[in-house]
């Protein structure tokens, strides 16, 4: 059986830094959740979310509580924690940054881009849900916001994305990329035309890589995987769309600082 995570290169040189980008194998789901969903309001039992998490947090070294997520609604919000939700309501966000060792940062995604962060002096983690509106609208600058209020410094930070929907399977309309065009000319280059139909491709990878380059990052990754292509391997919103399927399970990507031996 392949392994349950893929770790980045990017993140080899940083010491007590943990990360993951999991895959769908490893869990204990059924059906359209089949294994390691991860997703707290995917429709899937209870229970087998809780163990999802807790073998997911175990992989890196962490107890279930120690694995934070949040409420992702497609925004531009992100902030910092330093500690887990402890029972209070989950807050609605999509970036998060922390300094505390042994509290993993967790974004669930099913298509969108997950993003992880570190800044190996100030000991400063990231992580971002970077669907196209959240991305759009400045997902990753916020993250990286949050990061600097805890003493993080771009020019330092290393990041890496990983699997998302791919380019050759990022089908769109024309007002989309009307959109995207609209507040950057320079957008343009994302988009690949599909002949005589008015749709394009989009590279939503490509396009994340961007706006952290804009933004000061300097060391960027990408995990090549198409997350609507490799069923066996992802979840994906647009699969289950194109296939008219009532629900989808949710991949987890989370890092951490390790706790001091």
């Amino acid at each position: 059986m392949r392994a349950m995570l893929i770790c980045d290169a990017v993140f080899d040189g940083i010491p007590g830094v943990r990360h993951a980008f999991f895959t769908r194998e490893g869990g204990v789901s059924r059906g359209l959740f089949a294994t390691l969903n991860c997703g707290l309001r995917s429709g899937d039992d209870p229970a087998h979310v809780a163990e999802n998490r807790a073998r997911a947090a175990a992989a890196l070294g962490l107890a279930a509580d120690r694995l934070v997520t949040l409420r992702q609604v497609h925004s531009a919000c992100a902030f910092a924690v330093s500690a887990p939700w402890n029972g209070a309501a989950i807050p609605e966000a999509d970036g998060l940054a922390t300094a505390t060792p042994g509290l993993a940062l967790g974004i669930l995604t099913a298509d969108c881009a997950p993003v992880l962060f570190a800044d190996p002096v100030a000991r400063v983690v990231g992580a971002a849900h970077a669907g196209w509106k959240g991305a759009l609208d400045g997902i990753v600058e916020a993250t990286l916001a949050a990061m600097e209020g805890l003493g993080a410094e771009r020019r330092r930070t290393v990041a890496a994305i990983g699997p998302c929907i791919g380019r050759d399977s990022y089908e769109v309309g024309p007002e989309f990329r009307d959109r995207f065009v609209a507040a950057d000319p320079v957008n343009a280059g994302f988009f690949r035309a599909l002949d005589g139909t008015g749709k394009h491709y989009f590279d939503l990878t490509a396009y994340v890589a961007g706006r952290l380059r804009a933004a000061g990052v300097s060391r960027i990754a990408a995990v090549d995987h198409d997350t609507c292509r490799e069923e066996d391997r992802f979840f994906s919103y647009r699969r289950s769309v194109l296939r008219r399927q009532p629900a989808f399970g949710n991949g987890l990507s989370a890092i951490c600082l390790e706790r001091p031996a």
